[in-house]
């Protein structure tokens, strides 16, 4: 599968140092921005989203005691439906598209008289499972309670919040101004933590529906040992695969084992084939065409190791030290930039009490690849099966996840990254912390639109684990935050006012 060239996707190469300048200058767009009328107006927004914050609370308990996993298909049309009445108690537009065999797609347009910017605000309402169920504190992972300031429940951050974010602060504009600053799409799926499965074919039919000139996503948390957002001005692609080894056509005696396949170890072989001890992809050409940083890159890298704090990081994560032994800009650069190979689970024979002798007849592992720019998710799983059968292991069966898109990057210099830099700046009180590739490649790969994921949730918001959770003052600085993106991005633009220029 190809993705879209190079000069259609804009996939520029102007970050470090460039990037730092571009950003220093935002900050001093800002500066006199502080004292003046564009500001101030934005004041009246963020007080109306403090008086209502009682209403953004109880409303985000409401969608996430609503069960919607993706995964295990549960509660997915409630979801959907319930976000529908909601966006439209709001005073939103909000249509359910269906898709073919997924869940469907809430979709609301709001347009402003004359000519303005169109922002695609993408979210999604489905969520990760909630096992183990046991690990739950606080009521288990649909109770949404609240203690001390802490919202619990699955999707309380990934991604309901932000759903949330963008619905309320178009209502604060609507309440406030009777109008909002641009044109909004809101795009809300039910498929995002399965890889979207049947968006793509969605996304090419309905490719007018999604034309805008910029789109983002409220996704994530605060950087680590900061106060300020992440801006993922790219995405790496995802290849999630997995690997089936079969032997007997049922268990056997392990008596037997000196004469039968044994296809757990078959899958241990055939592992230790693709990384090394020192986390080195050994696929023959794996890397080829990838992405090669410069001076520039490696400048934006040493922006961030400045302010990224990592032993707030392996505290929060419970561990004394990275792989490797990496620290400080070595690490930043490895999380960013370097190709993965993980081993999410493997699946074998008996594990339950006491012992069962038995050679098992299937062996199961599902991996993800994580493909930085210039890797192409097709090619790349067509040098892992090669691989498989030059190793001897062709045997074993490759399951490739259909969602799978390209990674993408775009440059510092595009409006929605201006915007969000600008809004991040105005509402957290500092430049955020921008990456160059860390938004939702389905709908890239068929309608371009310049995309950047950001975030406001806490660091230790527990993502895809147990116990997730949301502070509420972070949820309410978020709303703040989708609402001032908005308005940013309002002004840039060719012969808008007070377009940020390098």
């Amino acid at each position: 599968m190809g993705g879209p060239d190079p000069p259609r996707a804009r996939l520029y190469l102007a970050f470090g140092q460039a990037a730092t300048r571009i950003l220093r200058a935002a900050a001093e767009r800002l500066g006199p921005l502080a004292k003046g009328s564009r500001l101030m107006s934005m004041q009246e927004i963020y007080d109306w989203i403090d008086a209502h914050a009682d209403e953004c609370i109880a409303d985000l308990q409401t969608l996430v005691r609503q069960p919607s996993v993706s995964a295990q298909d549960i509660g997915l049309r409630d979801c959907a439906e319930l976000l529908q009445d909601m966006m439209h108690r709001d005073g939103l537009p909000a249509d359910l598209y269906e898709t073919d065999g997924g869940p469907p797609i809430v979709f609301g347009e709001v347009r402003v008289e004359g000519p303005a910017q169109t922002l695609l605000c993408y979210s999604h309402y489905d969520v990760q499972p909630p096992e183990p169920l046991e690990a739950w504190s606080h009521g288990g992972p649909w109770s949404a309670a609240i203690v001390d300031g802490v919202l619990y429940g699955r999707g309380a951050t990934d991604n309901k919040s932000g759903v949330l974010a963008f619905n309320k602060a178009a209502k604060a504009f609507l309440q406030v101004r009777g109008k909002i600053p641009c044109n909004l799409k809101l795009f809300i799926e039910g498929e995002e933590e399965i890889g979207s499965v049947h968006l793509s074919d969605w996304a090419q039919r309905n490719a007018v529906l999604l034309e805008a000139d910029g789109m983002h996503c409220l996704d994530g948390s605060l950087e680590v040992g900061t106060e300020a957002p992440d801006v993922s001005l790219g995405l790496k692609s995802i290849l999630s695969v997995e690997l089936v080894a079969r032997g007997a056509k049922s268990d056997v005696h392990s008596l037997n084992f000196p004469l039968v396949p044994s296809p757990v170890w078959d899958l241990v072989w055939a592992l230790n084939t693709i990384l090394d001890r020192d986390r080195r992809i050994l696929i023959d050409g794996w890397e080829e065409g990838i992405w090669q940083l410069g001076p520039d890159d490696e400048q934006q890298l040493r922006d961030k190791a400045a302010r990224v704090d990592t032993a707030a990081m392996r505290e929060e994560w419970g561990i004394d030290s990275f792989a490797l032994g990496r620290d400080g800009i070595d690490a930043i650069r490895a999380r960013t930039y370097e190709p993965t190979a993980n081993i999410q689970g493997i699946v074998a024979g008996y594990t339950g009490r006491g012992t069962k002798t038995i050679v098992p007849n299937e062996a199961r592992v599902r991996m993800d690849f994580r493909l930085i720019p210039n890797m192409q998710p097709d090619a790349a799983l067509a040098k892992l099966k090669a691989h498989l059968v030059a190793h001897g292991f062709g045997h074993i069966e490759v399951n490739a996840h259909e969602g799978r898109e390209p990674p993408y990057k775009i440059s510092v210099r595009e409006d929605i990254s201006q915007a969000i830099i600008a809004a991040a700046t105005e509402v957290y009180g500092e430049l955020p912390v921008v990456n160059g590739v860390s938004a939702e490649g389905a709908i890239l790969r068929h309608v371009w639109i310049p995309c950047v994921l950001t975030g406001f949730a806490n660091p230790d918001a527990n993502l895809h684990a147990p116990d997730e959770n949301i502070v509420i003052e972070k949820y309410i600085k978020g709303i703040k935050y989708a609402a001032a993106i908005m308005h940013h991005f309002s002004l840039v633009g060719d012969g808008a006012e007070g377009r940020a220029r390098p």
